[in-house]
C-alpha cells in the first residue's frame, strides 16, 4: 500500500484543496482505498467526495448504506449516494456500470473534480487478463485495464493495481477497517469467481509475485497496442470517415490489418467496458462485412449494432435492418432481441417452461443465448432421442419471424439445454435434486 500511497500524493499533481471522488461500494477494496485517501487528506487537504451505488439487488444493500455513510460522517467525508430503483431491459452488470458512471460523472461536475478514483487491484487485473485470453481481445483488451485512464475532463486512477487482494485484506486488519461482504462473489455461476477462486491460487502457489509479470504483461501490451494504434489510425483516416467504414476500400486491406481497424471501432464504442467482447464478437462483424447481402445487422452487447448498409458499416443503437444473429453470455441477466429477459436467480419456487435449474457439473461454463442455427438439437426432458429444435419452432407455431431472434440457451460446447417457454432438456433438475444454476425467462 506504501506504493500506492506515494504514487498517489507524488505522481498525480493533486493540489492543496482538490476535491476528488471516489467509488466506495463498502466492500474490502474500496474501503481500503478511501481509508488510505483519507491518510493524504491529512496532507494535502483534499476535499474526498464518497460514491455510493445501491444496487438494490440484496437485502443487505440498505444496511450497508447506512454504514458507510455513519462512517463517512466521522471522517469528515462528504457522502452521496444513488439507489438504483429498477432496471431496464439491459444486461444487469453493463446497465450498473452505465448508471453507475453516470452517476460519477454527475458528482466530478458538482464537486469541480479532475479525479475518479476506483478500487481495482491486481488480483482484478489478473483475473480480466485471463478471461480476456480465453474470450479473445484486442492488444488492449488483453493487457486488462490502465492504471490512469481518461474520460472527458477527468481521470479514472486505479492506484490498487499493483496491490494485491491478500494485502488489502492484511491492511484492512492492520487499520481495523469494517467492510461488507458480498456473497455472490462465491458463486461459481459467475465466470470471474471460478478464476478468483480456482486459477488465481494455483498461479500464486507458482510464484508468490506472479501479479508483477502480469502488470509487466499489461505495461508490454499497452505500449505495443499504442504503436500499431497510430500505424492503423493513418489507414482508417482514409477508409472510416463520419464513423462510416468503406467496405470496398477495407477488403483489399491485409487480414491482420481488417482484424485491427475492427478491434479499434469496437474500442472506441466500448472503451474500458472491453471484458464485453471477445473474438466471437468480431468474426460475426467480418461475416457481416463479407456476406453477400447488402444489408444486414448483428446483435453486440450492451444494446449495440453492427450495421452494414449502402457499402459502408457502422456501429448503431437504433437502425432497424434484415436480422442475422445474436449471441449473448448469460453472467446475470441477458436482454433478448424478442424484448424478454433470461435472469441467474438464487430462488425460485415455480416449475415450467419458464424456469431451469441446472448442474454445472453436468454442462461446460459459461452458458449462452443465441438464435437457432441449422442442425441445432435437444435431448428433451422425459424422452428418447433427440429432437430438432426446428421442428419443435413448427410444432408451437413458432412464425417464421420469430424464430429468427427465438432464444436457445447453450453451454460452451454448444450443447442445447433450453428453449425458453417451450422445451427444457434432459440436463433440467427437479427441486428436489442437486442443482446450483437457476434460470428464468420472463
Amino acid at each position: 500500500m506504501k506504493d500506492a500511497y506515494n504514487f498517489i500524493l507524488n505522481d498525480l499533481n493533486l493540489k492543496y484543496g482538490d476535491a476528488i471522488v471516489v467509488g466506495v461500494s463498502g466492500g474490502p477494496d474500496s474501503m481500503a482505498l478511501l481509508h488510505l485517501l483519507l491518510t493524504i487528506q491529512k496532507e494535502l487537504e483534499l476535499s474526498i467526495i464518497c460514491g455510493h451505488i445501491n444496487h438494490n439487488v440484496r437485502k443487505e444493500s440498505e444496511e450497508e448504506e447506512k454504514s458507510l455513510s455513519e462512517y463517512c460522517a466521522q471522517n469528515g467525508i462528504i457522502f452521496e449516494s444513488m439507489k438504483i430503483e429498477d432496471y431496464g431491459d439491459d444486461n444487469f452488470h453493463n446497465e450498473a456500470r452505465t448508471k453507475r458512471y453516470y452517476f460519477f460523472g454527475k458528482l466530478i461536475k458538482k464537486y469541480h473534480a479532475k479525479y475518479l478514483f476506483t478500487a481495482h487491484h491486481a488480483d482484478d487485473l489478473m483475473e480480466t487478463i485471463l478471461m480476456r485470453i480465453v474470450r479473445g481481445s484486442t492488444l488492449r483488451g488483453y493487457s486488462g485495464f490502465s492504471k490512469i485512464l481518461e474520460i472527458n475532463d477527468y481521470m479514472v486512477v486505479r492506484p490498487l493495481i499493483e496491490v494485491t487482494k491478500e494485502q488489502i485484506l492484511s491492511y484492512n486488519k492492520k487499520n481495523k477497517l469494517k467492510y461488507a461482504i458480498d456473497a455472490s462473489n462465491e458463486k461459481d455461476v459467475y465466470t470471474r469467481n471460478r478464476y478468483r477462486k480456482y486459477v488465481l491460487p494455483f498461479l500464486k502457489e507458482e510464484d508468490k509475485n506472479v501479479h508483477k509479470k502480469f502488470i509487466k504483461f499489461s505495461n508490454t501490451l499497452l505500449a505495443y497496442n499504442d504503436y500499431i494504434d497510430r500505424e492503423v489510425y493513418k489507414i482508417m483516416d482514409k477508409i472510416y470517415k463520419q464513423e462510416v467504414l468503406n467496405i470496398m476500400e477495407f477488403k483489399k486491406l491485409e487480414k491482420i490489418i481488417q482484424n485491427e481497424i475492427i478491434y479499434n471501432i469496437l474500442e472506441d464504442t466500448y472503451e474500458d467496458d472491453l471484458m464485453l467482447i471477445y473474438d466471437r464478437h468480431v468474426e460475426l462483424i467480418l461475416n457481416l462485412i463479407f456476406s453477400d447481402k447488402a444489408n444486414g445487422f448483428i446483435y453486440l452487447p450492451n444494446g449495440v449494432k453492427a450495421l452494414k448498409e449502402y457499402g459502408g458499416f457502422r456501429i448503431t443503437y437504433n437502425e432497424q435492418s434484415p436480422f442475422l444473429g445474436f449471441e449473448i453470455e448469460i453472467i446475470d441477466c441477458a436482454n433478448l432481441p424478442n424484448g424478454k429477459n433470461i435472469e441467474v436467480v438464487s430462488v425460485e419456487e415455480k416449475t415450467s417452461n419458464e424456469i431451469i435449474r441446472l448442474n454445472s457439473s453436468e454442462i461446460k461454463l459459461p452458458l449462452y443465448v443465441r438464435n437457432r442455427e441449422d442442425g441445432d438439437r435437444i435431448s428433451i426432458k422425459g424422452s428418447l432421442g433427440r429432437a430438432k429444435v426446428k421442428d419443435i419452432f413448427i410444432d408451437k407455431k413458432i412464425s417464421l419471424d420469430d424464430r429468427k431472434i427465438y432464444p436457445v440457451v447453450v453451454d460452451s460446447d454448444g450443447l442445447v439445454i433450453w428453449i425458453p417457454g417451450l422445451k427444457k432438456s434432459k440436463y433440467d433438475k427437479n427441486k428436489n435434486e442437486n442443482y446450483d444454476i437457476i434460470l428464468k425467462y420472463y
